[in-house]
């Protein structure tokens, strides 16, 4: 019987991890030299080989400090003030690919921090400690934001203090309002009072609708297949995110990172493989993974 295979039409790159490689490569093809990019590009071991064969070399931020006079790629995730201030200290020119929606975070929680100062208040990220993004937001505070991933960060949190909370863009939104309700609960408890003012408690939903959309997108697709091969980088957040939504709904559903991780046994008594990915995973990846099943 002839496996059915599908690539799922929404899953692949959001349009700042795109334009940030375009811009990469842009820039090599124009100069025909090495670009230094700040971080990997892309959570994708994939792409990023294949972006290194054309010239992009990637490098840290214990690096950076040691370059003068050249060019360095900031990618979609965004950077603290520390690093723009280094650039030209530095005579670096930074091709800056910044995803305009975390640009426009990044505003809002330096702006958030401003007023917070007044009034004794606390930024709170819900992200990914150690992650990029999060890195170029907490930077808007003067590195004094609270990360929290799970309730058992909250302790962290004075809930008799105001306390204003955003998300790392590419989190998961059922998370995010778990979190929300946590900390509302907490405050009220420990302040006595049954209704929070902005002031006690001001909550942002600050993912980006090109990921969040991609949760019940990716629920009706896990669900019209037999199974489900979620291809993406082991180092993506956003992967882990999606992935876990179609396991949710699929027990059928395979984490890889590759072709080479599947095993032939997955396809037994299956009629229909879906195809999907994180933002951070190449269309290319998920076609090659789609031509192995057919070729099975």
């Amino acid at each position: 019987m002839e496996l059915a295979v599908e690539i799922d039409a929404n899953s692949g790159y959001c349009f700042g991890v795109e334009f940030a490689i375009q811009m990469a490569e842009d820039e090599m093809e124009a100069s025909g030299q090495e670009l230094y990019c700040l971080g990997d590009i892309v959570h994708n071991d994939m792409e990023v080989k294949r972006l290194h064969a054309k010239g992009l070399r990637v490098i840290d931020r214990e690096s950076l400090k040691e370059l003068r006079d050249c060019k360095v790629l900031i990618r979609a995730h965004g950077e603290p003030p520390e690093t723009y201030k280094l650039a030209i200290e530095n005579n670096i020119e930074l091709i800056d690919a910044s995803c305009p929606v975390v640009l426009k975070l990044q505003n809002r929680v330096k702006n958030s921090y401003d007023k917070m100062e007044k009034n004794d208040g606390q930024i709170v990220i819900y992200g990914k400690k150690g992650h990029a993004e999060v890195i170029g937001l907490t930077g808007q505070t003067k590195n004094s934001s609270i990360i929290v991933t799970t309730e058992e960060d909250l302790g962290q949190i004075d809930f008799n203090r105001p306390v204003t909370l955003y998300s790392q863009t590419t989190k998961s939104t059922k998370g995010f309002y778990a979190i929300k309700e946590a900390i509302e609960q907490r405050i009220k408890t420990a302040k006595g009072i049954e209704n929070l003012e902005v002031l006690d408690f001001d909550a942002n939903d600050s993912i980006c609708r090109q990921v969040s959309n991609r949760e019940p997108q990716l629920n009706k697709f896990a669900q019209v297949h037999d199974m489900i091969l979620f291809v993406s980088g082991k180092k993506s957040s956003n992967g882990k995110a999606l992935y876990g939504v179609c396991k949710s709904v699929n027990e059928s559903s395979y984490f890889i990172e590759n072709e080479d991780e599947i095993d032939i046994s997955w396809f037994e008594g299956k009629k229909s493989v879906g195809i999907c990915g994180a933002t951070s995973t190449p269309m290319w990846l998920m076609k090659r993974v789609a031509k192995y099943c057919e070729n099975l």
